[in-house]
């Protein structure tokens, strides 16, 4: 009897254990944040009133940065877009991958359907995944039909759905694609794309300069569209093409419909915006609000547009149950391929933010750009010095929900995100149009790399010099001084885990881009 009565109390705990247990992984499940990525496009890291810019106010971007963790060293994986967001997706450096190029609206995709990435992992943890903006990481296989559906794309590499363009604002096809079908298609009005011959007696901006709204100052001069000229040849798709000036309303929508249908499961959104990238195309409320052309006020317009979709969060209750990361693909450009007075009216504003170089740069204005994450509630509010990059998103996602994510590149800064630790990154690789540099707690190490350091026709310096830099980033922000001569420990140490990390081959296939 007694050993009956001491197997009862056994089996009695057994089963309290087991159902403890289970309540704890079901609160696990429950208590799983939905996550959104607000992702902008040329953001400067001098852009925000929040990281000390005095002639623009961006108070709904301020106050996730007041909320959040504003993080001081929080880097893109590199100076252009199509890298950063290869990196962003997949864990994975891009320089490991030859054709993490800026690319063409016509390339095939980038990321492999095999390959690991970011909303995999998350689908895994139970899940809904989407993306809503901006893509620019190529289509289909080859030769991409787009009066069909275009696969493989965002759905066959990790995303339950998709609303994009498939490449920027300034590229043809100027359509927008949801799940793989171009929307508002007219069969009868098939689309026909080129980015090397014109289609016959189809205008351009080179011989109907005529039926320009917007003047192209440099590559900007094929296919005419809404009045702007594009990169690349477009024929057909009347009824599909989008209006500009109504795309951050039109992403908008998307983002908060999504919202609103996905509120009752955890979800994943990655909403890459187009501001400010080129053509700057402010819907007629945001025209000259800013003071300094369309540049500034496609930067308030974006403020507005992350005002409107936090809202909606609010709106939904979910803000408290939502971790908002927010950054920018890279560094600042002011004329990137039209004119439209950004140089003319910049006035006393730093894009910058007193960085060296900027868009397509290896110096730190190039891929240091501003970094939140905010989570209602559940993060207190600081500035970090932390060295973060948005390759480390993957891991450290996979963490917060559950899991871990091996094999990449990505490294697990979880408490650095959630602002628990102020410990980062030791060893950052950087990279800009296929060179590359390493920046490793105050200091940053630049190879010497062959080709004109100025950028003439974007007026940015790219860090072109035939002899090694060494900055201090500590105690030169702007790179004015270069230690290489004074340091020589210092430059050799740096140098030799740059090339343990990076490899003997650094310098081959470097190809410096012509425009993007």
């Amino acid at each position: 009897m007694k050993n009956i009565y001491s197997l009862f109390i056994i089996l009695f705990l057994i089963s309290c254990q087991t159902q403890k247990k289970q309540e704890k992984n079901l609160e696990k499940k429950e208590s799983k944040p939905n996550i959104v990525i607000l992702y902008l496009d040329d953001l400067g890291y001098g852009d925000l009133s929040a990281y000390g810019a005095t002639e623009l106010n961006t108070p709904n971007i301020d106050k996730l940065a007041e909320g959040g963790i504003k993080f001081t060293n929080g880097y893109a994986s590199s100076a252009t877009c199509t890298p950063s967001r290869y990196a962003l997706l997949t864990g994975m450096y891009p320089w490991r991958n030859k054709k993490a190029k800026i690319l063409p609206g016509t390339a095939p995709l980038l990321i492999s359907t095999a390959q690991k990435t970011l909303p995999k992992i998350l689908k895994k943890q139970g899940y809904q995944t989407a993306v809503v903006g901006k893509w620019h990481l190529g289509l289909g296989t080859g030769v991409v039909d787009w009066n069909q559906k275009v696969s493989p794309g965002p759905n066959e590499v990790g995303f339950d759905e998709s609303y994009i363009m498939a490449a920027t604002q300034d590229r043809v096809p100027t359509v927008y694609i949801q799940n793989g079908d171009v929307v508002g298609l007219d069969k009868n009005d098939p689309i026909q794309v080129d980015y090397k011959n014109n289609f016959e007696g189809e205008p351009t901006a080179i011989t109907n300069p005529e039926m320009l709204t917007m003047k192209w100052h440099h590559g900007h001069n094929s296919s005419i569209v809404n009045g702007i000229p594009r990169i690349g040849y477009m024929k057909g798709g009347e009824n599909a093409k989008w209006v500009d000036t109504n795309m951050a309303d039109h992403f908008l929508e998307k983002a908060q419909d999504y919202v609103k249908s996905h509120k009752k499961n955890p979800f994943f959104l990655y909403y890459a915006m187009q501001q400010p990238h080129v053509p700057r195309t402010p819907h007629p409320r945001f025209v000259g609000t800013s003071g300094m052309g369309p540049r500034g006020d496609v930067i308030l317009e974006a403020d507005w547009v992350i005002g409107e979709f936090i809202k909606t969060l609010e709106e939904e209750g979910i803000l408290e149950n939502t971790l908002i990361v927010f950054s920018s693909d890279n560094g600042p450009v002011l004329n990137d391929g039209y004119y439209d007075d950004a140089v003319e009216k910049i006035g006393n504003h730093d894009q910058n933010g007193g960085l060296r170089g900027g868009k397509y740069s290896i110096f730190e204005a190039g891929s240091r750009v501003p970094f939140i994450t905010y989570w209602k509630g559940k993060i207190t509010p600081k500035v970090s010095d932390a060295i973060v990059c948005q390759m480390d998103l993957l891991s450290s996602l996979a963490d917060l929900t559950g899991t871990s994510a091996t094999d990449t590149d990505s490294q697990n800064l979880l408490s650095a995100f959630l602002g628990e630790s102020e410990k980062g990154r030791e060893n950052l690789i950087i990279e800009a149009t296929g060179k590359t540099a390493l920046r490793r707690g105050d200091w940053l190490y630049i190879p010497a790399y062959e080709g004109k350091n100025f950028r003439e026709e974007v007026g940015i310096e790219v860090g072109n010099f035939p002899f090694e830099q060494l900055y201090n980033l500590k105690d030169d922000k702007s790179q004015k001084n270069n230690l290489a001569d004074t340091h020589p420990e210092k430059l050799d140490e740096l140098k030799a885990i740059f090339l343990k990390l990076r490899g003997e081959d650094y310098t081959k296939g470097v190809k410096e881009v012509v425009f993007q």
